[in-house]
């Protein structure tokens, strides 16, 4: 009586656990589909360095600056950062899975001394430069002396096709 009392409390316990691993795992499922339905749609984008030429060349020309040249690695890092921010639905320098700008610039293959700007709005390229020169550390990375290549970036949030978020991406 005890054995049979033990092997029923044994088959008791087995089918316990076989119903607490399969409830862990649709709560597993459960999980990842909720993450997956969480990614907002990212609109379309556009690395656009080459219309922010002027801009640029102007803004650093009134501190007797060189102008910045467009580059396209820049521009790619630019518009990888403004896709993140899209997906996300944020400005943030880091991405969903915990990269900083640090090791962007790393995985881009961008060597040497690097900035980045980013912004999220209803606004044009003219009125995203007017708020990054009148914000004092945007404003200190465009001047900043070491850079001498950017790239420029949007990408428009799937959701709302007026809200773009930028990023600029200033490099040597």
């Amino acid at each position: 009586m005890t054995i049979a009392r033990i092997e029923n409390d044994e088959g008791k316990a087995g089918l316990s656990r076989r119903m607490l691993l399969r409830a862990a795992g649709l709560a597993a499922l459960a999980g990842l589909s909720a993450c997956a339905t969480a990614v907002l749609p990212t609109g379309e984008g556009a690395g656009i360095s080459a219309s922010a030429t002027g801009t640029l060349a102007g803004i650093r020309a009134s501190a007797g600056l060189a102008p910045l040249l467009p580059d396209p690695q820049l521009e790619r890092a630019a518009l990888q950062q403004a896709g993140y921010m899209a997906r996300g639905g944020r400005m943030n320098h880091t991405t969903g899975w915990g990269k900083d700008f640090a090791s962007r610039v790393k995985d881009n293959g961008i060597a040497g001394a690097a900035a980045e700007n980013i912004a999220e709005g209803r606004f044009d390229q003219q009125k995203l430069f007017d708020i990054w020169v009148h914000s004092p550390g945007h404003r200190r990375n465009m001047l900043d002396p070491r850079f001498t290549r950017f790239g420029l970036a949007y990408v428009r949030d799937g959701r709302d096709s007026t809200l773009r978020y930028w990023c600029l991406v200033l490099g040597r």
